[in-house]
């Protein structure tokens, strides 16, 4: 793509989940950048939509309901073709984009082995990296501020949930390494959504310090705004590594049979550890303290 096109309307076919998602921001706003008079039209599901609620440089977004089946598809395409696009990047590739009335049209690149924010770079043919971003409205930012207003200490954040049994850490283990970070965090907060609240009650029965619980309590901007405040970030391989990252906070993802050197959260301040054998429940909180510390020693500390 060439800067100087005259570009008037942009389509962006996102992902599905919300670390995914966030991973494909980086195309996104180089879109924008590159063609900042254009209107961009978004499409994605109900929980990618959540994320470009506060977007400004959005002009439509098109919700893709997999729970309508064809007939729903169907529909999202008669609306799409209502429109003639410039340009329509498809991250995606589930075969809307073969309906769409574009002049050009970017398809979603095979290669698996860099890291995704690349790998959808290189969809546009972009070879500088953006870093990812989350928009997070005013009220978010105001809630967030009101759970923290008696906190004037270093937040640690904490996600004790993912998607999968094999990609959880045991609650057991947090607690412990809480335990082990008390001297340098005065307050940790627990954030998930409402199905993570199940490994609260054993979080708190092994953890001795403050705690707030958050799990299943907040929307997911609100989410994003506690994370924007908080020093560090631990978690297991989730979209909540990828938000606390897009909002500038060090992240620890501790990994399962996850593939790091695609999906871990971007950027030089989000560690990462993996067993040899990608057994997750083989990892001991000593040793995450150990690799926790050095990742911290080595990007210093957050400006607030």
């Amino acid at each position: 793509m060439k800067k100087n096109e005259t570009v008037k309307r942009i389509l962006f076919i996102t992902l599905s989940n919300i670390g995914d998602v966030v991973l494909t921001t980086p195309t996104l706003l180089t879109l924008i950048k590159r063609y900042n008079n254009a209107k961009i039209d978004v499409v994605g599901d109900a929980r990618s939509r959540i994320l470009f609620n506060h977007c400004p440089l959005m002009n439509n977004f098109y919700e893709k309901d997999k729970t309508k089946g064809l007939i729903g598809t169907i529909q999202l395409i008669r609306m799409l073709r209502k429109n003639y696009y410039d340009i329509a990047v498809d991250l995606r590739s589930d075969g809307l984009l073969y309906f769409v009335r574009a002049g050009k049209k970017f398809h979603k690149v095979n290669n698996n082995n860099i890291h995704s924010v690349e790998k959808h770079l290189q969809s546009i043919k972009e070879a500088s990296i953006t870093n990812p971003a989350i928009w997070i409205g005013r009220e978010h930012e105001n809630e967030a501020r009101k759970i923290l207003s008696k906190s004037n200490s270093k937040i640690l954040a904490i996600g004790l949930g993912a998607n999968s049994p094999q990609k959880i850490w045991p609650t057991k283990n947090y607690a412990e390494l809480c335990n082990m970070l008390k001297d340098h965090f005065k307050l940790v907060v627990l954030v998930g959504d409402k199905k993570d609240d199940v490994f609260t009650k054993n979080f708190k029965t092994v953890f001795s310090g403050n705690v707030i619980n958050l799990n299943g309590k907040v929307g997911l901007l609100t989410t994003a705004a506690i994370l924007k405040r908080a020093e560090l970030f631990i978690g297991n391989d989730s979209g909540l590594g990828h938000i606390a990252s897009a909002v500038k906070t060090k992240t620890f993802t501790i990994f399962g049979p996850g593939e790091p050197h695609r999906y871990k959260p971007w950027g030089e301040a989000s560690g990462w550890f993996q067993d040899d054998e990608r057994n997750i429940s083989k990892i001991k909180p000593d040793v995450i303290f150990e690799n926790v510390m050095k990742n911290m020693e080595s990007v210093g500390n957050k400006s607030k």
